[in-house]
């Protein structure tokens, strides 16, 4: 059995997202949890096993995966049907790991950083800025409406969704990439089942 420890409207949301673009609903639990706030609300739930208390986590069979990068590349390998990965021995399966792990090593760092308003020499030679790393996406989405051209992929799901929660850049080849990415079913039904209470 596999679950994932999820939190409304946190970086779990788009796991939720994936579970539902991989039709996988039948097979995966999804069991909410509570988490610490950045407002201050919300507590560590002792139901989560994560060891430290944060989502997503996903708990397969016995195996914890953490961090979203990880758990989007385990997800979209298990469920290969549905198409959201890039198969071992396509010619593209190199891109596309590098987009996840672009994702969790530079992009969001970057954003997080440029959130908080901080700069410093070490933090752009290391992560490059916020300039770069929009310019990245850009010049990589060009004319094609996703990462790796006309197919959308676990890694846009992924890499679309800080743009989905702050909001889009306004570069036009981004936005209209977000724009492309949120109206997919899993974002709609990652956003009813966030809003919808908790079953009793």
């Amino acid at each position: 059995m596999i679950t994932l420890y999820h939190s409304p409207n946190s970086r779990s949301t788009r796991i939720v997202a994936l579970v539902k673009e991989l039709d996988a609903l039948d097979h995966v639990r999804i069991e909410r949890v509570t988490i610490p706030r950045t407002d201050g609300s919300g507590a560590r739930d002792p139901a989560n096993p994560h060891p430290e208390g944060k989502v997503p986590l996903l708990d397969d069979d016995g195996t914890l995966v953490r961090e979203s990068s990880a758990i989007v590349q385990h997800l979209a390998d298990l469920f290969p049907k549905a198409g959201l990965a890039i198969p071992h021995g396509h010619r593209q399966r190199g891109a596309y790991l590098g987009w996840l792990a672009w994702y969790a090593g530079v992009l969001e760092p970057v954003l997080i950083v440029e959130a908080a308003g901080l700069d410093h020499p070490l933090l752009r030679q290391t992560f490059r800025g916020g300039a770069e790393a929009r310019a990245r996406l850009a010049s990589a989405l060009g004319d094609s409406p996703f990462l790796l051209g006309d197919r959308f992929t676990a890694a846009d799901l992924l890499l679309h969704s800080p743009f989905a929660w702050f909001g889009k850049p306004g570069v036009p080849a981004i936005d209209a990439w977000v724009d492309r990415c949120t109206a997919r079913p899993g974002a709609a039904f990652a956003a009813a089942f966030d809003a919808a209470p908790p079953a009793p």
